[in-house]
C-alpha cells in the first residue's frame, strides 16, 4: 500500500473543493444570462482566493474536516457541468441512470460493510498493493474504449480521469475506492435515482389517465346499476312485451 504525498494531498484538496463550491455556484446562473460567463469567471477567482487563505481560514479545511477530499470522479462531473455552462451549451444529464445505479450499490455496500453489517472489508481491499492497481488499469482500459466506440464519452472521460489520478499520484487518498465515491457523490446518486423512479411513477400515471380519456363510445364502462334497480327492472320488462305485441 502507498499513500499519496501529503503536499499532492492537499493541493488536491483545495482545488477539487474550489471545482465543487464553484459548480454549486454555477448551478444558480440562469442558462441564457448574458452575463453568465462573466459571473461564472468573478466567481471562480473568489473561490480561488478563497481556498489560497491559509490554515482553517480556507473552507477547504473545515470541508476536508467534514468529508475528507472528493472523489476524482464528483470533480470530474463538476468539471463536464462547467464547461457546458462556459460554453454556452445545454448542460448534460450530470447524473445519469447508468452511472446513479453502481454508485448507489457500491455505496450502499460500503456503508453495509462499514457498520459490520457485511464484514467483508470492501473498503481496505481498495488500499491492496496488487489487486486495486489492476482493478483501475482494468476501468481505464474499459473507459478508453468507451470513448473510442463514442459511448456515453463525456463520463468516460471523467471516470477515465479519476483512475488516471488514482493511478499515477495514488490521490485522493490511496484507495481506489476514495477515487470514484464519496458520501456527497454517493448522495447525489441515490436523489437521482429516486427522481428518476418519481417521475416513471407520474409519467405511468400520466399515460394511464390519457388512456382512460381516450376510449371511445363503445369501449366506455358501462354503468349496470340503473338495470338492478325496481324501476329499471319494470321498464325494461314492458318494453320486452310492447316488441313482443308487435311482432
Amino acid at each position: 500500500m502507498s499513500l499519496p504525498d501529503l503536499a499532492f494531498q492537499i493541493v488536491y484538496g483545495r482545488l477539487a473543493w474550489g471545482i465543487v463550491l464553484l459548480a454549486l455556484v454555477a448551478a444558480l446562473i440562469p442558462p441564457g444570462w448574458r452575463l453568465g460567463r462573466r459571473v461564472l469567471g468573478a466567481a471562480a477567482a473568489g473561490v480561488a482566493l478563497l481556498m489560497a487563505l491559509p490554515g482553517s481560514l480556507s473552507p477547504a479545511w473545515g470541508l476536508g474536516l467534514a468529508f475528507q477530499y472528493p472523489s476524482g470522479l464528483l470533480v470530474g462531473c463538476c468539471l463536464l457541468g462547467l464547461h457546458a455552462r462556459w460554453r454556452k451549451e445545454p448542460v448534460p444529464v450530470m447524473m445519469p441512470v447508468s452511472l446513479a445505479a453502481p454508485l448507489a450499490i457500491a455505496g450502499a455496500a460500503l456503508y453495509l460493510d462499514a457498520m459490520g453489517l457485511l464484514a467483508q472489508g470492501y473498503y481496505y481491499a481498495a488500499f491492496g498493493p496488487v489487486g486495486a492497481p489492476l482493478l483501475a488499469l482494468l476501468g481505464v482500459a474499459g473507459c478508453a474504449l468507451a470513448i473510442a466506440r463514442g459511448q456515453g464519452r463525456g463520463h468516460a472521460l471523467v471516470l477515465l480521469g479519476a483512475l488516471l489520478l488514482y493511478t499515477l499520484l495514488r490521490l485522493p487518498s490511496g484507495n481506489l475506492w476514495d477515487a470514484i465515491l464519496d458520501p456527497l457523490l454517493w448522495g447525489w446518486a441515490v436523489v437521482a435515482l429516486v427522481r428518476h423512479g418519481l417521475r416513471r411513477y407520474a409519467r405511468s400515471k400520466r399515460r394511464g389517465g390519457e388512456a382512460d380519456q381516450g376510449l371511445t363510445p363503445e369501449l366506455q364502462p358501462v354503468d349496470l346499476q340503473p338495470l338492478f334497480a325496481a324501476g329499471g327492472i319494470e321498464h325494461l320488462s314492458s318494453s320486452k312485451e310492447q316488441v313482443s305485441g308487435k311482432q
